[in-house]
């Protein structure tokens, strides 16, 4: 498995701790869609609507519907109508969403910093890896 050596397995070693601790807590298991989606809703500047986030996403509006229906569900966002067209609908964060992502980041903030007290320095080829990472993301 020399395909998950060095950086690479750096880190999905993060990912998994990340992703561990938050399926210890107590909040809902999400998809990754559902997560790409509450993301783009907090991280992203708005407004958000289904088509738009269909179109950021790459997927389409009727899935975007059925995570933002599972999110609504569990209080991570809500539907907002749009003052100036009410057929329209804005999706929007709420505080419980907000306090999720907060503890979500405090634990990779946590895992990134356990990793840069090892001070641990990379090679050439883990650096390597990085750059191609990155290209691909």
């Amino acid at each position: 498995m020399d395909q998950f050596a060095g950086l690479n397995k750096q880190a999905l070693g993060l990912w998994l701790d990340v992703t561990s601790r938050s399926v210890q807590s107590d909040g809902p298991d999400l998809t990754a869609r559902q997560t790409a989606l509450m993301l783009t809703v907090y991280l992203e500047a708005g407004p958000h609507t289904v088509r738009a986030l269909a179109q950021r996403l790459g997927v389409g509006k009727p899935a975007i519907v059925r995570a933002i229906d599972t999110l609504q569900d569990v209080g991570l966002v809500e539907r907002r109508p749009d003052p100036a067209d009410r057929r329209n609908i804005f999706v929007v964060g709420t505080e419980a969403g907000a306090e999720r992502l907060s503890t979500y980041a405090a634990s990779i903030a946590r895992n990134i910093a356990e990793i840069t007290q090892v001070g641990r320095t990379i090679t050439v080829d883990e650096s390597d890896e990085a750059i191609a990472l990155q290209k691909l993301a």
